[in-house]
């Protein structure tokens, strides 16, 4: 996967911290404007997934992906790397 941007990092570490319904995520996380599409490329790319939490079908949850674990991962070594670096 190619570098990810400063906020879908920010994306995936709030998912990643806690467990989100979708309507929490939506309302953190949309966006109207056509140049802030962080959700969007979030899903299109497959970091992240809404699957039912079983309790109804109403209630939708996010998660990360295995793909969406791994860059965060990956994202976070980096991090720790170019800090350590300086």
């Amino acid at each position: 996967m190619n570098e990810i941007s400063p906020l879908l990092l920010q994306l995936l570490e709030w998912i990643a911290g806690r467990p989100r319904s979708y309507a929490e995520t939506m309302d953190v996380w949309r966006s109207t404007c056509p140049r802030l599409t962080i959700w969007e490329d979030a899903v299109i790319s497959g970091l992240v997934q809404v699957e039912a939490d079983g309790a109804g079908a109403h209630d939708l949850m996010v998660s990360l992906t295995a793909l969406g674990r791994s860059a965060l991962d990956t994202a976070s070594c980096d991090r720790g790397k170019s800090v350590s670096d300086h």
